[in-house]
């Protein structure tokens, strides 16, 4: 069964618990294999262009198995949260072993956290809805939700969306652009809801009052449970991260690419051409597919496990990781990324 390669997704919370459980060098080791091992074997592993065969696509086992995958990074992100802060108040913490523990902590938070939150996200159920809520809390980033869907969906490769990195445009810069820029799309988003159904912009029925009020209730409980106001601040580092790790994945995921405007003043429906993909194979098994993002944006419901390969859909020179790496690197981003928009026809 093809379900059970995304077990390996789960190394990276495990290794994020041993190195909580152990601590010294032991703290970097979700980083370093994160950001270490995996660049370095997707350089020398094949490309998979493999789809999902058929008959497992129809298998409502199958199909069972890719969710319930999902579902235990709950218990896993908040188990991971609540031993973090048991480790804050009865160890002492080097610099240097904190530093790492935020670092793997906000790791888990992205790739285990909003990555999943963001495949749950766009399922129609309530409950899956409901849980891909829960898992942005800890990033404080129940906005993603709103925004990701009703707003990046919508107008992903034009100037009207504040995750779509522009040609020209470095990591850090964007960072502020789209951080602040998706928080006040999601505002305008509920207003906009809430006028159309004649409904009260300050009330519970607003989903972003609520997001605030649950969001400052997680950042109390936090200041409550933890030693100090300094190992409070390491806990909410560690959702920046997240949220960080998240910003820097849009940043590569669109970066430079455009849809055309029609004459009738709209953009032209979203193509496989206008995200950038990755075929590494470790690369999607830790994101749940994440990295064959054209099909996503082509279909938005599709599940991650029957996400297709699509020939027309532009290819980064580097998995996600290593294009995440470079783009830290502003200056060979930019020369290696603007000499592959050329090549894909993005003048």
């Amino acid at each position: 069964m093809k379900s059970v390669k995304y077990l390996t997704a789960y190394i990276i919370p495990v290794l994020c618990i041993f190195g909580l459980l152990q601590g010294g060098i032991a703290a970097y080791a979700t980083v370093v294999f994160s950001f270490g091992l995996i660049p370095l074997l997707e350089q020398f592993l094949p490309q998979d262009t493999s789809n999902l065969p058929e008959e497992e696509r129809n298998d409502r086992l199958a199909r069972k198995v890719f969710d319930w995958l999902l579902y235990l990074n709950v218990p896993l992100v908040f188990g991971i949260i609540c031993l973090f802060i048991y480790q804050l108040n009865t160890q002492d913490y080097t610099t240097s072993e904190l530093t790492g523990h935020v670092l793997s902590v906000g790791i888990v938070l992205g790739v285990c956290g909003i990555n999943v939150a963001h495949e749950l996200g766009h399922r129609s159920n309530k409950v899956e809805q409901t849980l891909a809520k829960i898992l942005l809390l800890p990033t404080l980033y129940q906005h993603f939700f709103i925004e990701h869907n009703r707003g990046h969906h919508k107008h992903v490769a034009t100037p009207l969306d504040p995750a779509t990195a522009r040609k020209g445009e470095i990591v850090y810069t964007f960072w502020f652009r789209s951080l602040w820029g998706s928080y006040r799309s999601a505002w305008r988003l509920e207003r906009d809801r809430l006028q159309r159904s004649k409904l009260p912009f300050w009330s519970f029925q607003n989903e972003m009052v609520r997001f605030s009020i649950q969001q400052l209730i997680y950042v109390a409980l936090v200041f409550a449970l933890t030693p100090s106001w300094q190992m409070a601040l390491a806990v909410l580092t560690a959702g920046l991260i997240g949220v960080l790790l998240l910003e820097s994945i849009n940043y590569v995921e669109h970066y430079g690419l455009q849809r055309r405007l029609l004459d009738n003043g709209r953009y032209e429906r979203v193509q496989p051409r206008h995200s950038w993909n990755a075929n590494y194979h470790l690369g999607r098994i830790m994101l749940y597919e994440l990295t064959r993002h054209s099909d996503h944006h082509y279909l938005a419901n599709k599940k991650y496990q029957i996400l297709d390969h699509h020939e027309q859909a532009p290819v980064l020179p580097l998995g996600y990781p290593a294009s995440i790496l470079m783009a830290l690197v502003p200056p060979l981003w930019l020369v290696v990324m603007d000499r592959r928009l050329e090549e894909v026809g993005v003048a």
